[in-house]
């Protein structure tokens, strides 16, 4: 499956980044806890290289929290200070700024040494949609600055936002790969809402999704759909839990889209427990 969506405002939004890129002391990705990687843009990464880098791996309520101390140990390899919130309840967001600030101290040094009094700190926060940008902004606000939804492509336009007397953020859009040649990426971001519904298979999404639950979490698809066994043919078992739910249309036949849209829902409101789609890799 290549998924290809890359809305105008995404492409002028990178070149809009690039030179902004000059005025900001920190960067500040975010990502989702349950696919860290699969939601990372390297184009992000390419254009933001030599800036001081704050992870932010948000929806940690919903990521397994085994994966997620393993994706913290992989990120600091990388020389990527992480740091795992769930913006939403507000968990970690305390701490932002001030990691802010540690990552900034080789620039707070500069400033002492030249005679120049301290200006408020500049950061970038970028993420691909739907990662909970705009939630992150508004909790750091403490009120609401811009706009929150579920759906991709949410926020249009570049802005500043001032938190305090210390730290000024740059707002972007949500910079989506311009296409994703891997297809478990194109299912993930599919499966976390990261792409619009209309341009892929939900069927083919839910499949995927089926087969990695039942080789990592088999016990949470069973307790969720009360199954006994699950069988080998993922096709069957999307039978088995359209049955169980009901999902049927005349002639008893499974409602193989009704189905994939109750299973989604599932995951995307961590119904399961915690799940995470990917681990790092070593």
């Amino acid at each position: 499956m290549k998924i290809q969506w890359y809305p105008g405002h995404m492409a002028k939004a990178k070149r809009q980044v690039t030179e902004k890129l000059k005025m900001i002391d920190v960067v500040m990705e975010i990502v989702d806890a349950r696919i860290p990687m699969s939601s990372r843009n390297p184009m992000i990464e390419e254009v933001t290289e030599n800036k001081p880098r704050l992870m932010l791996l948000n929806k940690a309520d919903l990521a397994d929290p085994q994966l997620t101390r393993e994706w913290e140990a992989y990120f600091e390899q990388e020389n990527v200070k992480p740091l795992t919130i769930d913006a939403q309840h507000g968990k970690g967001m305390k701490q932002i700024p001030a990691e802010v600030q540690k990552l900034a101290a080789p620039l707070y040094e500069k400033w002492e040494r030249k005679g120049i009094n301290p200006r408020p700190l500049r950061s970038l926060i970028v993420g691909i949609p739907n990662v909970g940008k705009s939630t992150v902004i508004n909790k750091l606000a403490g009120k609401k600055i811009a706009i929150i939804g579920d759906k991709p492509g949410v926020t249009k336009k570049q802005q500043w936002i001032k938190m305090g007397s210390t730290l000024e953020l740059l707002d972007t859009p949500g910079i989506l790969w311009p296409k994703f040649e891997d297809e478990a990426v194109g299912y993930r971001l599919a499966l976390t809402g990261a792409v619009k519904e209309e341009i892929f298979d939900f069927q083919d999404a839910v499949l995927f999704f089926l087969t990695f639950m039942a080789s990592e979490y088999p016990q949470l698809l069973k307790s969720r759909y009360n199954l006994d066994s699950i069988p080998e043919d993922k096709v069957e078992l999307f039978d088995d839990i359209g049955r169980k739910r009901g999902c049927l249309i005349s002639g008893g036949h499974v409602d193989y889209d009704r189905t994939a849209e109750i299973i989604f829902r599932d995951f995307r409101q961590g119904l399961f427990g915690p799940v995470t789609l990917e681990k790092p890799v070593t």
